[in-house]
């Protein structure tokens, strides 16, 4: 068989279906339109940076995947299915689960405390199960490749700043979650500290899980993302792959709104709004 035959033959791989689809959401806070008709894809085993200047709109955007805020139009569509997300709790039923940058981490608790907290698990009599968490909390550390730890019952406000990140990532995907979504998570972290937390988002891309990184560090973009998408005064004005921008034409959509065009054909010729 000729390999023009061989690949007529064989059938294309199907598209990777989105976990989320955000399809075109308003926001407002009385006269201030936060977000406009807003549109962004998430899709399973894929970093999505998002990235847009101070009061562009990713804050907002997050929040009402998060549960914090309510949509004023548009829908949430998640694995298919238009969803309703009224809370934090009902984000966290479907699997999304946000750290943000400042790690809601109560300090003077240890790490499995932390895990745990507001879901802690009981045995017979309502005391505590112990055992169980520190198992839990240990079998999820291990499987992140989190090592750097001296002991999971040490006090998160003993831990460097990229450790306590991997703590509130951990916390994050112990409950199935299915969307991670991280606010700038190496703002103010060394050199080092920083490279674990990026190894740590690679390592839920590898597991399946999509991600999304919020961060204005391009560096930190272009180093571990998929996808960028990017807001420009709560428009989404571009969305596509990583491989189709370069620096100097995300910094243009952040802060032109793409109005001037890099290169003809570019992720430019594919704004969503």
């Amino acid at each position: 068989m000729s390999d023009a035959s061989l690949a007529a033959a064989t059938p294309a791989a199907a598209p990777v279906q989105p976990l989320l689809e955000v399809r075109d959401v308003d926001k407002h806070f009385g006269p201030v339109q936060a977000l406009y008709k807003v549109n962004l894809r998430l899709t399973p085993g894929h970093v999505t940076a998002l990235c847009g200047d101070n009061g562009a709109g990713k804050s907002v955007l997050t929040k009402c995947i998060a549960g914090i805020h309510q949509p004023d139009g548009g829908a949430i569509v998640w694995q298919g299915n238009t969803v309703h997300i009224r809370s934090p709790r009902d984000a966290s039923r479907l699997g999304i689960e946000t750290v943000y940058q400042d790690l809601a981490l109560a300090d003077n608790l240890d790490i499995v405390q932390n895990m745990f907290l507001g879901r802690e698990r009981l045995r017979m009599g309502g005391l505590l199960d112990e055992d169980s968490m520190e198992r839990a909390a240990a079998e999820t550390l291990a499987g992140l490749r989190v090592t750097t730890v001296r002991s999971i019952r040490q006090p998160v406000a003993s831990l460097s700043g990229g450790q306590r990140q991997s703590v509130a990532v951990a916390k994050a995907v112990m409950w199935n979650s299915k969307l991670v979504i991280m606010d700038e998570p190496t703002a103010a972290l060394g050199v080092v500290q920083t490279r674990m937390v990026l190894d740590l988002v690679r390592r839920l891309r590898d597991r399946g899980l999509a991600v999304m990184v919020i961060s204005h560090n391009l560096n930190d973009v272009f180093e571990v993302a998929d996808d960028i998408a990017i807001l420009y005064l709560g428009r989404m004005v571009a969305q596509d792959s990583a491989s189709k921008f370069d620096r100097q034409s995300v910094v243009q959509y952040m802060t032109t709104g793409g109005q001037l065009r890099v290169t003809d054909g570019g992720p430019a010729s594919k704004t969503a709004n």
